[in-house]
């Protein structure tokens, strides 16, 4: 809970628009025929201050009101669109009461010695799920207001100061304990993911709209949130938050799945929210959301994910003295197109703000994806990178034209978040007029269905020096490792064919071959006559016969931003 988003106001260096459903731009489904791709588009570049702000939610300042109770034991996610209907007709207040200062003043060690008592737990041994409270403090100053919902008849939990203990560090006055109105900054959910003797953490609700899920055999890396406003945009980013809970009491003491209802707040605009969880080896969560804006906003961000990349394979990259081979949390931005391609862009961690939105209609799903789970890449034995979560975006319904956009910030430390994706619609979102999102979220870490075909393994880039010869200052050459899929099983006689595009710069020198140490299919290539502020658009997959057999591998290269990727 330690980790710093680097999300807010921002220098935009580099922004560009790739459409993937009426300008191709790589491989048809693996199992389809090929057609010729179309270049990438470039799009104007946008300007904003030069410095990057850390994404809080505003601090408190006025007191908060009671969580809204409806009559009768109808309570259900119409009810959630009802209140949100109702407060987006009024104007914009903080629900939340000042945190009192002892409370903000606390560092996050300090923080951390605030400890939810388990016996208390809600549901304690009356059900699989169990509840936890976070209490407010360090950075987490905004109240929630948490309702548990009972045959259809929501209740307020109160703040109880007798279910946490305070660390010996943390000295706060009785007297302020007993305030009614401190309440509680988030929750978590706890599920015996591994073992009936011990119910492990499960998802987690804490800070703005930010929460995290966890499958099997995990540990927490990305974060997901439930809206993002103006990410990366000149006018500065405005941070949505949940404002109110309410937990649903399982009917039955087996019961495998859990609903959570929210409200979200913002100057913008008000959300409902009915997050349907569903735990196992790939932990699912069905999320349906109605949104009603109180004014216009440019740029909406559906299904947002939070996540951080230091460095990774490639050896030019390595410009910080590190002992870990590779650091990141995700390592690969994937996506499936409305037409069914799918396509995979590696994460990188540049020397300026990047920017990207790759077109679409009908989106099929998009995700950051933590791909390589080998412990040898990373040799980092506390933070346990090759177990950080997969997050895989598949919209429930058509959610019509618009882009998924890349944003990948530069940092020099890897306790940043510094790598956010989602979904932006192309529609005006005007206020009083309502919009609905419904998709389904799913943890994972492994998944033969995401892609389903060959896939990429690995990518590495140099100075494009061949043979001894003298190093171009207008080249790259580029190394990429596919595997998986039909490519698995073929015979290193098969005339694989990879297919090339580049918008900006010229490829030549291009190679394709089964590593027989291996059985991985490696494509070599260079892109030359690069400029040194105009980047390239890059774009490779597998075919045999003219049937594809990989997802797309999609790049973007200048001369200065290879080397710091």
């Amino acid at each position: 809970m330690g980790r710093v988003v680097m999300i807010g106001a921002m220098a935009i260096a580099a922004s560009t628009a790739v459409d993937l459903q009426n300008g191709r731009t790589g491989a048809p489904a693996p199992g389809t025929s090929t057609a010729p791709p179309v270049r990438a588009v470039p799009a104007p570049a946008a300007t904003a201050p030069a410095a990057a702000a850390v994404a809080r939610p505003t601090p408190a300042v006025t007191p908060a009101a009671q969580s809204p109770v409806p009559p009768g034991n109808s309570f259900n996610f119409a009810t959630i669109e009802r209140f949100a209907r109702q407060r987006a007709g009024e104007s914009y207040r903080d629900r939340s009461p000042a945190l009192p200062e002892v409370l903000s003043e606390l560092t996050f060690d300090q923080y951390k010695d605030i400890r939810f008592r388990r016996a208390n737990a809600l549901w304690r041994d009356q059900s699989l799920f169990e509840v936890q409270f976070f209490h407010r403090g360090f950075n987490f100053d905004r109240r929630v207001q948490i309702s548990e919902v009972v045959d259809g008849v929501p209740r307020v939990i109160p703040y109880n100061p007798a279910w946490f203990e305070f660390g010996r560090d943390v000295h706060l006055p009785v007297k302020l304990r007993s305030r009614a109105d401190l309440g509680y900054a988030g929750f978590r959910v706890h599920y015996p993911l591994h073992s009936p003797a011990y119910k492990d953490e499960l998802i987690v609700f804490l800070g703005a709209s930010y929460f995290r899920v966890l499958a099997r055999n995990q540990a927490y890396g990305q974060s997901a949130r439930a809206l993002a406003i103006d990410t990366a945009s000149a006018s500065g980013e405005e941070i949505p938050a949940f404002t109110d809970f309410w937990l649903v009491r399982p009917a039955q003491a087996q019961q495998r799945s859990l609903t959570i209802y929210a409200l979200l707040d913002s100057p913008s605009v008000v959300g409902a929210y009915q997050f349907e969880v569903r735990p196992g080896a790939i932990t699912q969560v069905e999320i349906h959301s109605e949104l009603f804006p109180r004014r216009s906003i440019a740029k909406l961000g559906i299904a947002p994910l939070t996540s951080m990349f230091f460095y990774g394979a490639d050896p030019s990259a390595h410009r910080f003295d590190d002992f870990r081979p590779q650091v990141h949390d995700s390592d690969g931005l994937m996506a499936q197109t409305g037409n069914g391609e799918w396509l995979w862009r590696r994460l990188h961690n540049p020397r300026e703000l990047r920017v990207n939105r790759f077109m679409d209609t009908t989106p099929r799903g998009f995700g950051l994806i933590q791909r390589d789970r080998d412990f040898a890449h990373y040799q980092d034995t506390d933070s346990q990178f090759e177990r950080r979560p997969s997050y895989w975006v598949q919209p429930l319904g058509d959610w019509g034209r618009g882009g998924v956009e890349l944003v990948e910030i530069p940092t020099d430390e890897s306790i940043h978040d510094n790598i956010v994706a989602f979904w932006v619609p192309a529609g005006a979102v005007g206020a009083g007029h309502p919009l609905k999102f419904n998709y389904l979220l799913s943890a994972f870490s492994q998944s033969s269905q995401w892609p389903p075909g060959g896939r990429v393994i690995a990518t590495r880039t140099d100075n494009a020096a061949i043979g001894g010869a003298k190093p171009r200052d207008d080249a790259r050459r580029i190394i990429i490792d596919f595997a998986g899929g039909d490519l698995d099983g073929l015979d290193h006689s098969q005339p694989v064919q990879a297919h090339l595009t580049a918008s900006g710069g010229r490829i030549d020198g291009v190679s394709v071959e089964r590593l027989p140490e291996t059985g991985v299919w490696r494509v070599i290539f260079r892109v030359i006559d690069l400029h040194a502020k105009q980047a390239a658009d890059l774009h490779c997959y597998l075919t045999l016969y003219g049937e594809a057999l990989t997802e797309t591998w999609t790049d973007q290269l200048t001369l200065q931003s290879d080397k710091s990727i």
